[in-house]
């Protein structure tokens, strides 16, 4: 790499170390101040306890808050190749999590594999189904085929917020504000019943279903 390509890549590499360091710490100074309020941990501490794993699934509008309720706790995220994911990966790995690279639009093989090793391992896994760039609220189909094949079941998560920022994103983003009350919500581990991977992908409106199901939930709150 000769001196003046270099030059750009330094400086974008400073700029993206600005930004993971703001958002981590920006996550820090809020969530010091919310008050959270979790419903059914029983249906994940229960696989916990059992060394199961399992599959954590949720819109990805409401990402934000639930990196800091899972912190520390080794769970590994699928985030996606380009330059927002790698933001949010870093994030994520400083808040004590994994990370698995790719998404279902850029290195959805990989992504696959990886999960399914993690799976296979013994490990947790959260995927935001619908992203990273929607539609939204559509249950994309790779974590339905990963929890086939490794016969792990599906815990869906709904978040609601008493007071949040909403950015004006195709998911729109959620970042709950300064001493919000913030309910999250568990649904039962929940199997895909599919006799195989191809047809994985039918079930994507019973699992849509069941994480509108935790956030009507968290909403009566």
């Amino acid at each position: 790499m000769s001196e003046s390509e270099a030059k750009p890549e330094a400086k974008r590499d400073w700029k993206l170390a600005l930004i993971v360091a703001f958002g981590y710490y920006l996550i820090r100074v809020l969530a010091s101040t919310w008050r959270i309020r979790p419903q059914n941990t029983e249906s994940f501490r229960g696989l916990r306890a059992k060394n199961q794993p399992f599959i954590f699934a949720f819109w990805h509008g409401q990402l934000f808050p639930l990196l800091w309720v899972h912190r520390d706790e080794s769970v590994a995220v699928l985030v996606s190749s380009h330059r927002d994911g790698e933001i949010v990966a870093r994030i994520a790995e400083r808040l004590g999590m994994r990370t698995v690279r790719g998404s279902t639009t850029r290195g959805a093989a990989r992504a696959l594999l990886g999960v399914v090793r993690e799976l296979q391992e013994g490990r947790e896994v959260a995927v935001t189904p619908d992203g990273p760039r929607g539609p939204a609220k559509k249950f994309a189909s790779g974590a339905l085929v990963a929890a086939q094949r490794a016969q792990a079941p599906i815990i869906a998560i709904g978040v609601r917020a008493s007071r949040a920022w909403r950015l004006k994103s195709w998911d729109r983003f959620m970042i709950p504000k300064p001493f919000a009350r913030v309910d999250v919500v568990y649904s039962a581990p929940t199997l895909v019943t599919a006799a195989s991977p191809r047809e994985a992908e039918a079930e994507a409106p019973r699992f849509e279903a069941l994480i509108s199901d935790t956030i009507d939930r968290a909403e009566r709150a």
